[in-house]
């Protein structure tokens, strides 16, 4: 590792792993590998899990593979591989070499499962899945030998050989390994290795019909590429044992340079659900539009609701990496994008629930040109031209017939506000609709308040957004909150009774002309109503709402 990677490189107990084994010569370079299931879309979880298996092999100078575990035909598809590779590359990562698969090593797999066979270590299983269940026994009592357990290694052999050919029927038998029905761990009873699946794979087609389980798979596929730390979440802290217990028996891998398996905490994020198998339930149940939603916790889901690579980075970089599972608050992630965001998006101004506001003193028909800086920080970005005129509109939030206090520093009867970058006005009447409702407010303008505070030192407390009328460019706003009301919804195992029915709420209303050919995905602050881009799936201007400027949900 050259210092200035040593200088950046975070610390944990992963790398602390990693520098004993480096100082003491077991591994001279460091190998991690990313292994999802293509079987859905990655979530904010697998972000945490990107971020630490490629930053670790960024830090310590070496090498990440990206490798499907696509052992399960039957729920897996090219869709999803296509999407992983996607989101691997747009969160700023680079794989070690080609995309790798499990299904490359199948015939490697299968003469493995044949070594443990002839060492009398696997045999070739007929119980029922029912009757498997009874044999394995449970946490109290220990498990019963399969009566299939003593068949002879060459009859093993002869019946895997079967099963390969297909001459078995799904669920009539599977290959499991003799390792110890008494067991404490359940997951070392005799696990099943091999399973029949009469299923076309979008890799290896129908050359196959037995399909390696996943514990038999990761191991070996990181034996073979040479990975030497194996990084997974706790949920597969026993089955460390299978791993451990595979490549111990198998003589390729016995050695003492071979990976081991360290397992980190999974990310559980507020308000949402970092599950594959519930955030399909609410795709295919219609409670979300698809997994590129962005009310969902997806990787495309983030990125089309606006945010960035760099703030998901962030946020993994903020969480850090431990062995303790926990809830992480909802609003870390805000934090990184608006932070990330208020540094680099571009000012606008949108009046997302739109009032007409007539100015009685400007001259019709005339149309002013005013500058307005893109960002107020960054003068270097430049400005952008707005207009004004006698018709405007407002949002509907900033006027109050009456004023509640001296504190209100909006639009009433009588008081005075700034528009932005524009003039100071001051509201005279309103008209309404038969129902009550206000459709024009009446106002004056003062001349002499563009860029300066007025001649005669009133005080001017409020400042509003507005969009010219004229020039306005019709927009529909989406503004997402939380999919979930509950802040731990994992805990229901019907997610429905947690959804948040006004998760989305749809608005139409007016963007400044200068933003009628807004870039899709480019992220921009309106002021005083939040981060926005336009949304990847429209197109129309649509503007989904990334975040609002500061956290409001507990107030």
């Amino acid at each position: 590792m050259n210092s200035q990677n040593k200088e950046a490189k975070s610390t944990n107990f992963i790398c602390n792993v990693i520098d004993e084994d480096l100082s003491s010569g077991k591994h001279v370079g460091i190998k991690t590998r990313f292994p999802p299931e293509p079987n859905g879309y990655l979530h904010i979880g697998h972000a945490k899990s990107i971020c630490l298996n490629f930053g670790t092999a960024t830090d310590y100078e070496g090498y990440c593979n990206l490798r499907f575990d696509d052992t399960n035909p039957s729920k897996e598809d090219i869709e999803y591989v296509n999407s992983i590779k996607k989101d691997v590359e747009w969160l700023g990562f680079d794989w070690d070499g080609d995309v790798k698969f499990s299904s490359s090593y199948f015939d490697k797999f299968y003469q493995y499962a044949e070594e443990l066979i002839s060492k009398g270590l696997a045999y070739v299983c007929f119980l029922s899945a029912d009757e498997t269940r009874v044999f394995r026994g449970n946490l109290k009592e220990p498990g019963e030998n399969s009566p299939y357990r003593e068949t002879t290694i060459i009859e093993n052999l002869t019946l895997f050989r079967k099963m390969k050919v297909g001459e078995f029927k799904e669920g009539e038998c599977v290959l499991r390994a003799k390792i110890d029905m008494s067991s404490s761990f359940m997951c070392m009873r005799d696990p099943t290795l091999y399973r029949i699946r009469f299923e076309t794979h979008h890799q290896t087609n129908d050359d196959w019909c037995i399909y390696p389980m996943y514990d038999f798979a990761h191991c070996l596929g990181d034996a073979i590429e040479g990975v030497t730390h194996s990084l997974c979440t706790l949920e597969f802290q026993d089955n460390r044992r299978i791993y451990d217990w595979t490549l111990e028996n198998l003589d390729d891998f016995n050695v003492t340079s071979r990976p081991h398996q360290y397992e980190f905490s999974r990310l559980n994020l507020e308000f949402a659900t970092t599950s594959k198998r519930k955030l399909k339930l609410l795709v295919d149940n219609n409670y979300v539009n698809s997994w590129n939603d962005p009310r969902m916790p997806t990787i495309s889901g983030l990125r089309r609701r606006g945010y960035t690579a760099g703030s998901i980075r962030d946020f993994c970089e903020r969480i850090g990496v431990s062995k303790v599972n926990s809830l992480t608050d909802i609003s870390i992630l805000e934090s990184s994008i608006r932070d990330d965001l208020n540094n680099s998006a571009p000012r606008s101004m949108a009046v997302i629930s739109p009032i007409k506001l007539q100015i009685e003193n400007y001259p019709e028909g005339k149309i002013e040109s005013l500058q307005a800086p893109i960002h107020p920080q960054k003068l270097e970005m430049g400005t952008r031209e707005i207009f004004f005129s006698r018709e405007i509109y407002i949002d509907k939030e900033d006027f109050l017939e009456v004023a509640p206090n001296n504190k209100y520093k909006r639009l009433a009867i009588n008081k005075e506000v700034r528009l932005r970058n524009s003039y100071v006005i001051k509201a005279t009447h309103f008209d309404s609709d038969k129902d009550g409702n206000v459709k024009t407010i009446f106002c004056t303008y003062d001349p002499d308040t563009l860029g300066k505070n007025p001649s005669d030192d009133r005080k001017i407390k409020g400042v509003i957004h507005f969009v010219e009328a004229s020039k306005a460019v019709s927009a529909e706003f989406r503004i997402y909150d939380r999919l979930f009301l509950d802040s731990n919804p994992a805990k229901f195992d019907d997610l429905s009774s947690s959804i948040n029915p006004n998760s989305l709420e749809i608005k139409n209303g007016f963007i400044e002309p200068n933003l009628s050919n807004a870039d899709v995905g480019r992220a921009y602050q309106f002021e005083r109503e939040g981060y926005f881009c336009r949304d990847s799936e429209s197109k129309e201007l649509v503007f989904n709402k990334t975040v609002g400027l500061r956290d409001t949900w507990n107030q």
